[in-house]
């Protein structure tokens, strides 16, 4: 048989059907072995799925709970111990949650949960609600775990519902057993109502919600929820339409612009944003795309006829080097120019000679001068790094994202 080596010649390449035919011992002994290379014993790790030695068990225990260790095999250990009830007493020490590895926080608490412990099922709440996908889906795992050891009535009474993550799960709980979330429409927290808005099933229900005494961001949740599930436009609009066209106001957002960014931002907009512009993006006739190839060589031609030798455009993914965005870079007169591909606008880095902007109008395109730039588009939550919350004209128009 080939080594483990051969097995796992590098990171990411492994041959699994053949690791589970190799010995569980010789599995187990390579797993603990901290000189070997992590990679491989997270694959030894995985290999050892439903057949862990018995007289492995304390070195494996042992690997998990050494702080210098590898996080990813410690990760991947604790799932495979999932079933070891002596490992809760140390799970449960608060040293636990201020582990610095990466992730292993998490993976405790999951941990916990696995092993039944309902103690850990708020902390688990909380991570279910993570915007994270990491902490959201240790969090899933853990009261997963709970559910299944002690059933769903049991971890909803430990939660109770004063909190949004514990509604939140408890939508989710009604979901999987195929009751009915419409009325967490109306959950003051937005991240629960976009729970419910997300799983609701039932289009007539919604549509009996809408003829119902309820607030205007409800009944918005209740339009965004129907639509997901008929995708008739025409409904939609007609719901918008009887709402009085429910929109967010912004001072200094004009209509140009929030055109532009509505159907930029709003169709994908992070959970806690006003469901008002997800309604608008559906409603609202979107303005034309530009033509952003188009829109450069403009820009380009009206900058060299002004004298000002601009160099070509470059994307700002390739200005930084690396991630994407929202505008293209063209360096001109010794300044840097900032073209948005969100709709016809400009701006710049520096203070920008009269001429540049005259330019760059008789292009078509308009000047975000500082102040238009600075108005905050207020409840639209766009991710910007690791952030999820309101962002400027100029942040918006001009993102770049690693």
């Amino acid at each position: 048989m080939r080594s483990i080596e051969a097995l796992v010649p590098r990171a990411g390449f492994e041959d699994t059907a053949a690791l589970h035919e190799v010995d569980a011992g010789e599995l187990a002994r390579y797993a603990v072995d901290p000189r070997q290379p992590w990679w491989r014993r997270r694959s030894c790790v995985s290999a050892l799925t439903g057949r862990v030695p018995e007289a492995y068990v304390p070195g494996l225990i042992a690997r998990v709970q050494d702080p210098s260790d590898t996080a990813e095999v410690r990760r991947a250990l604790l799932g495979l111990l999932s079933d070891r009830a002596e490992l809760l007493p140390w799970l449960r020490h608060e040293d636990r949650a201020a582990d610095p590895a990466y992730g292993m926080a998490a993976a405790f608490l999951e941990a916990r949960g696995l092993l039944g412990d309902l103690s850990a099922a708020r902390e688990l709440a909380t991570l279910a609600a993570s915007p994270w996908r990491n902490a959201r889906d240790a969090g899933d795992a853990g009261l997963d775990g709970l559910v299944g050891r002690h059933g769903v009535d049991v971890v909803l009474a430990e939660l109770g519902e004063d909190r949004p993550e514990d509604r939140e799960f408890r939508v989710w709980m009604r979901y999987r057993a195929e009751e009915d979330v419409t009325y967490a429409l109306a959950d003051p927290d937005r991240r629960v109502a976009h729970a419910a808005h997300a799983l609701a099933t039932d289009a007539d229900r919604l549509r009996a919600w809408l003829d119902e005494p309820r607030t205007t961001e409800a009944k918005v949740w209740a339009a965004c929820a129907l639509h997901r599930l008929t995708e008739d436009r025409a409904e939609a609009r007609a719901v918008y339409e009887r709402l009085g066209r429910p929109r967010v106001e912004v001072e200094g957002l004009d209509e140009e612009l929030r055109g532009a960014i509505v159907h930029e931002y709003a169709p994908g907009c992070e959970r806690p944003s006003d469901p008002r512009w997800r309604l608008e993006a559906l409603c609202a006739e979107p303005p034309p795309r530009p033509d952003v190839d188009d829109l450069l060589r403009r820009a380009t031609a009206a900058l060299t006829a002004a004298g000002l030798e601009p160099k070509p455009p470059v994307s700002c993914g390739e200005d930084h080097q690396q991630g994407d965005g929202t505008y293209h870079v063209v360096e001109a007169g010794g300044h840097r120019l900032l073209i948005s591909t969100v709709g016809p606008f400009a701006t710049a880095e520096d203070r920008l000679p009269e001429a540049a902007m005259r330019a760059l109008a008789s292009a078509g395109l308009r000047w975000i001068d500082d102040a238009t730039g600075a108005v905050r588009v207020t409840d639209l939550c766009v991710y910007s790094f690791g952030a999820r919350a309101p962002l400027t004209v100029e942040e918006l128009l001009f993102a770049w994202q690693d």
